[in-house]
Formats: structure tokens, C-alpha cells, sequence
């Protein structure tokens, strides 16, 4: 009784929409006027201490664990916790401040890759599009298809680098391959890339073969602070420096200037939160350990403190949500084929983390950020956004 009330009084305004709560000993509760939206089942109690020490934690296992069911549409329940003023996660931006963790050297940066990104290629090749791209679209028309929205968001960020015939590109956490291949194609680019996971490093060096740009596009199985006696014309990362740490982004941004010409320029696409830098214990135990979401100013004063001159900051938060919402009907999509190889855990696992990304972004509970920045003066990046746009 006593566990019942606390849960009552804590639910109670959880919620921005209407809502029915099934409680484990059958009892039915409505919060909210109105027809409801969703109904939440509790299956077993959670106990009071969980939550109150982590509630993220908490909730995330619990749903896991199959001791609490949805009914509805799983992203807008999460959406409507966000949205909820009075809610005890819906006034953090990230859940939870930075935690302590160990820092991430090179050999946990290498684990932390290897534990997310090295679950198997097959695995991502059943929900992700056909060019196996894992970081935001951009979608040019409501009605682009997620191979249409990841090209047009390679294309984008190509555009933003202001690339020249013969130009040389890092791209810093190079994932499947698809934006190296692209500058080296369209722009006559001399690509490298870097990348922790195996995975990864193995089918970018075949579809470097594949598609005969031994000449042009290089892959390196390496961490990119070890990138030795080398410049690059141009610099990109793409959701890359979420891994890096807080306690590591001045080492980040030192090694770019490092890596750079005088009057080179670098995009940075990067999850933002739009105040205080952070994580979610949840997605940092079971989804990317080691991970941190910086805030936008963060990320600002690191930029101008190694004397980089920025020139462009691009929200494109909305692209992420929507993202993350076909990577989510992808996957419910190829839930056979995943049950094969996958325990319901880890499918429900994967469930909640794609539907709540999503909708943590459609909330503004996160962004997603594009940086263009130079290292010292470059008057040739041309006078008016016309260039990126075109």
C-alpha cells in the first residue's frame, strides 16, 4: 500500500497527456482529462529506493526486464514525459549530470567503441539505410527516404568543408565509410579515415576495393590522437566527439589544431544539449559507455580558446528525430530476423533506446549540432550560406 501510494504521488504528474496506469495488483488509475493516450502497466513493483537513486536506471531496466508494458506509441509516451514541467525526469535536460566514470584513455576509448559499435555489421545492416550511415539525416523534403536524407546530409556537411580537387580529409570516426568515399568521388579528395572498431575498419577497406579508390581513400584502424608528423586540408567528425569525455574535449580540439593547415577549416557535427553538458546513466551502462553529451557553449568556448574563428552553427535537431523514428520502424520491422541471434532483453534494450533518443530530440531535450570553424583566416569559404544550400 504504502509502495502504491509513493508510486500515485510520483506519476501523477509525470505526464503531459491523458493516461491509464495499471498498477500490478490489477487496480487501474487515470491521470489527465480527456481521452487517454497511452497506458502504462506495472507487472511487478520497482523498488522505491531504484528510482529515487536513479531513475533512469531504474525505468530503463524495468522495461527491459518486461515488468513494465506500453500501450501506445512508445516515443510520444517518453515525448510526454519530457514535455511535462512537473515531472521528475522532464526538468533534466540529460537526466543527469556528468557521472563519475573513469576517463577515457585510449584503451577504454577502444573498449567503449568495440562494446557498441562491434555488436556486428549484419546487425546494423538490417535497420540502418543501404549506405550503413549511423549518425543524423538530413532531410531536404518531409517525404525523403532515409538513404535520401543520409546522402543528402553527406553531401551537406561536403559542402560545408568548402573542398578543393586534391584536397586531403580526415574524417575523425570515419563509421562505415560512406563521406570518404563520397569526397573522394564527387570532389577529387584524398579521404583517410580513422575508426576504433573493427567492424567498421573491416568493411570500409572493402568497399574501398569494392569500388576501386585504393588511390584516393585510405582507412586506419587507429585512435586519431595517435595520427602522427601529418596535416590535413580539411577535418570532419561526425558523432564522434559525444565519445570522447568532458575531460577530454581540450585534448580534442588540441589535436585538430594540431592536425590542420594554417587556413584549413573542420565541421563538427555533434549531439548538444542546449545548457549543461551531461549523460544518462541508463544509455551510458547498456548503449555507449563512456559517453557525454557537451553543451553547445561548451563546445563554443572550447572552439575559440585554440584560436579557431567560427563561421557557422546549424541546429538540426528536428533531422535527428526523425531519424532515429525510421531507424525505430526499421527495426520493429526485422524483429524476426533479430530474434534469431538477439535475447528479448536486447531487442527491448534497443527499443527504448531508439524511441527515446528520438524523442528527446523532438522535445529539444537534446540537439544536434553542425560547426564550421577555420584555423586562422580563410577568406576563400565564399561570402553567403548559398554554397551549402545549393
Amino acid at each position: 500500500m504504502i509502495d502504491k501510494m509513493f508510486y500515485k504521488t510520483l506519476l501523477k504528474k509525470t505526464f503531459s497527456d491523458p493516461i491509464h496506469i495499471t498498477f500490478w495488483d490489477g487496480e487501474t488509475v487515470q491521470y489527465g482529462e480527456g481521452t487517454r493516450e497511452f497506458k502504462l502497466t506495472f507487472y511487478d513493483i520497482i523498488p522505491k529506493g531504484d528510482l529515487l537513486h536513479d531513475p533512469s536506471i531504474a525505468f530503463g531496466e524495468a522495461f527491459m526486464d518486461g515488468k513494465i508494458e506500453v500501450e501506445g506509441n512508445l516515443k510520444e509516451l517518453i515525448a510526454s514525459m519530457y514535455r511535462s514541467q512537473e515531472s521528475f525526469l522532464g526538468n533534466n535536460q540529460i537526466y543527469a549530470k556528468l557521472l563519475d566514470k573513469f576517463s577515457n584513455t585510449k584503451k577504454r576509448s577502444k573498449e567503449n567503441a568495440t562494446f557498441h559499435y562491434d555488436i556486428g555489421n549484419e546487425f546494423y545492416k538490417l535497420w540502418l539505410d543501404e549506405t550503413m550511415t549511423y549518425s543524423c539525416g538530413y532531410f531536404r523534403t518531409a517525404d525523403d527516404s532515409l538513404m535520401t536524407a543520409q546522402q543528402n546530409k553527406v553531401a551537406h556537411i561536403l559542402k560545408k568543408l568548402n573542398l578543393r580537387e586534391g584536397d586531403t580529409l580526415l574524417d575523425i570516426g570515419c563509421g562505415w565509410g560512406e563521406l570518404i568515399l563520397t569526397a573522394a568521388k564527387r570532389y577529387g579528395v584524398k579521404a583517410t579515415g580513422v575508426t576504433l572498431s573493427e567492424e567498421q575498419y573491416g568493411r570500409v577497406k572493402e568497399r574501398i576495393i569494392e569500388e576501386q579508390h585504393e588511390d584516393s581513400v585510405d582507412v586506419r584502424l587507429m585512435d586519431y590522437r595517435d595520427i602522427k608528423h601529418q596535416q590535413f586540408d580539411r577535418i570532419v567528425s561526425v558523432g564522434m566527439i559525444e565519445h570522447v569525455g568532458q575531460d577530454h574535449l581540450e585534448e580534442y580540439f588540441q589535436k585538430v589544431n594540431e592536425l590542420l593547415i594554417d587556413g584549413g577549416v573542420s565541421v563538427l557535427h555533434s549531439i548538444t544539449s542546449p545548457k549543461d553538458g551531461g549523460t544518462n546513466s541508463w544509455i551510458d551502462k547498456y548503449i555507449f559507455p563512456g559517453g557525454y553529451i557537451p553543451a553547445v557553449n561548451e563546445l563554443v568556448r572550447h572552439i575559440t580558446e585554440h584560436n579557431f574563428l567560427l563561421t557557422d552553427l546549424e541546429s538540426l535537431r528536428r533531422h535527428y528525430a526523425k531519424t532515429l523514428e525510421k531507424w525505430a520502424e526499421n527495426f520493429e520491422n526485422v524483429l524476426e530476423e533479430v530474434r534469431k541471434s538477439r535475447d528479448e532483453r536486447f531487442i527491448r534494450m534497443w527499443r527504448l533506446y531508439l524511441n527515446s533518443c528520438s524523442a528527446s530530440f523532438q522535445t529539444g531535450n537534446i540537439d544536434l549540432s553542425q560547426f564550421i570553424f577555420t584555423k586562422g583566416t580563410n577568406n576563400s569559404i565564399p561570402w553567403t550560406r548559398d554554397y551549402m544550400y545549393k
